[in-house]
């Protein structure tokens, strides 16, 4: 997979490299083989005289141009999410919602062929559009899909992360924490702050502590030498993140709420 970026237009195809195969685009066709003779960092003539440069496409833009049915968690959510998970190679992550398989593949980017992403999903269309996506990044070995509602829990144990992506994360809040080794972290994604109330509750009900909950905007800026200036649109509210920790016994939510009050107060 390459991307094809005109520096003249500002434009940009990601692409499937096949032997035989012809790239149609209204800037003009490509042929793969010429893609492939070229090699990353090369360039390319399409059939209309555009010049098109063949670029090693980063993760974070494989993802956003994902096939979808559903709302992907857009990169700038995600590499949050990976950080705040501690994700890293060997790491063994629970998923539930995968819907067009985005955040799946970014999980198995980084669990490596040591790790493994558990990833639940309750309707088979959506499972199997992310198990063909996960397919063409070549990382259907780290990938356990289970077609499973989240009612009916999980089954593992022991996990280094969970992320849920749920309309209802509260009512499968006791099954994830089990899953989850004490001391690693939970990340939820909610789109309403009616989500984030009755999601914060769930997590200090059942033993998470450390709760932080934010929202990431991000805003990208016109690279024109000259005239850099802000892009006319931006993606804002995607989603809202949740964060916590295992822990045992759990803290009463009064006192940890007055600790950080205390802390931050000058």
């Amino acid at each position: 997979m390459v991307l094809l970026y005109s520096p003249r237009r500002g434009k940009s195809f990601l692409v499937q490299l096949e032997e035989g195969k012809r790239f149609h685009t209204h800037l003009g066709v490509v042929e793969a083989a010429e893609v492939m003779a070229a090699g990353p960092g090369g360039k390319v003539m399409t059939s209309k005289g555009e010049e098109l440069l063949v670029i090693i496409p980063p993760l974070s833009e494989v993802v956003r141009r994902a096939p979808r049915r559903t709302q992907i968690v857009f990169p700038k959510d995600a590499s949050y999410v990976v950080l705040n998970l501690d994700v890293r190679p060997g790491s063994r992550v629970l998923e539930c919602g995968c819907g067009s398989g985005a955040m799946t593949a970014v999980l198995a980017s980084l669990v490596g062929d040591e790790g493994k992403v558990y990833s639940y999903e309750r309707r088979e269309e959506f499972l199997e559009l992310a198990r063909s996506f996960v397919e063409r990044l070549g990382l259907s070995s780290r990938v356990e899909f289970k077609l499973r509602d989240a009612s009916e829990g999980f089954d593992e144990r022991g996990l280094d992360a969970v992320f849920l992506d749920l309309p209802d994360p509260w009512n499968h809040m006791e099954a994830a924490v089990t899953s989850l080794a004490p001391g690693k972290a939970m990340g939820v994604l909610v789109p309403t702050f009616l989500q984030v109330e009755r999601t914060l509750e769930a997590m200090r009900a059942f033993g998470l502590s450390y709760v932080r909950i934010c929202e990431i905007l991000l805003r990208e800026i016109k690279p024109n030498p000259g005239r850099v200036r802000p892009e006319d649109r931006m993606v804002a509210h995607t989603g809202y993140l949740l964060f916590g920790h295992r822990v045992l016994g759990g803290v009463h939510p009064t006192e940890e709420v007055e600790a950080q009050e205390e802390e931050v107060s000058p």
